[in-house]
């Protein structure tokens, strides 16, 4: 499921830009995961970017972040295909010796509430936001 980073030169597309967003807020301790954590950051009005699972199998859930995510400063929102891949880009997975995914947790849900450090995949990501909007 691990995605290859494009190469220098090349350009990068949402997903890898996504995943490497994802994973530098994970180390700077800016992600909500799920949908209490999530539901309080975009409450707060902490919430920068919201990504949602589309293989969510609770109709609710989905219709509750939406709005919310409306609600309160118009949260952007992306769509990700498999909660699988979601939860192992939010880090909730263990990770072999390989550097192999396993145990992979789902995850319908996560809000970015700190990008932490500026790189090439958070640019990618500002500019798709920009021309979706």
């Amino acid at each position: 499921m691990a995605e290859e980073p494009a190469a220098p030169g090349e350009p990068m597309d949402i997903m890898t830009a996504l995943q490497l967003v994802l994973k530098k807020a994970v180390a700077h301790d800016g992600l909500a995961r799920g949908l209490n954590e999530s539901v309080k950051a975009i409450e707060r009005n902490n919430a920068l970017l919201c990504v949602m699972a589309e293989d969510c199998d609770q109709p609710d859930y989905t219709k509750l972040i939406e709005a919310l995510c409306h609600e309160h400063n118009d949260v952007a929102m992306i769509q990700v295909t498999h909660k699988l891949q979601l939860g192992e880009w939010a880090g909730l997975c263990k990770v072999d010796s390989e550097g192999e995914a396993r145990k992979v947790v789902g995850c319908s849900c996560v809000v970015v509430t700190d990008y932490g450090e500026e790189t090439e995949g958070l640019n990618v990501l500002t500019e798709y936001l920009k021309t979706k909007a």
